[in-house]
């Protein structure tokens, strides 16, 4: 049974495993407890048990624009509705903290997954590779 969580605790290690095995890349010693409270409206942890399942950070600009960034959930639990309930607890908890608009960027082959599975609607806009 997968118990979701927001704002719940998890360690440096296991969002650096999830971030690693998500990317793609070998984990980092990312401090990810200050970067989340530093910069977040907040975060949303799927666990079973004590196993860090999924992860989804909720940045925001301090007012009514809330941001998914890095929805991850462990290979083992893809493909279960887990990444789905990750962005509804996000965007539930962004909408009762007052925010009016949840943005979220993503590659092409995720489109399915936030306009199909999540309920967002394509919207123009911009981006510039720094």
């Amino acid at each position: 049974m997968i118990a979701y969580e927001w704002r719940g605790p998890f360690t440096d290690a296991e969002v650096s495993a999830l971030h690693a095995e998500g990317f793609g890349h070998g984990p980092a010693e990312d401090d990810w407890r200050a970067q989340v409270e530093r910069h977040s409206l907040g975060w949303v942890c799927a666990r079973d048990g004590a196993t860090l399942a999924g992860f989804v950070n909720v940045a925001w600009d301090g007012d009514v624009h809330a941001f998914i960034l890095d929805t991850l959930v462990a290979a083992p639990w893809q493909r279960h509705g887990i990444g789905t309930r990750l962005v509804a607890v996000a965007a539930e908890n962004a909408r009762a903290a007052g925010c009016e608009w949840l943005h979220v960027d993503f590659e092409d082959h995720l489109r399915p997954f936030y306009f199909g599975s999540c309920g967002f609607t394509p919207t123009n806009a911009g981006l510039i590779a720094l």
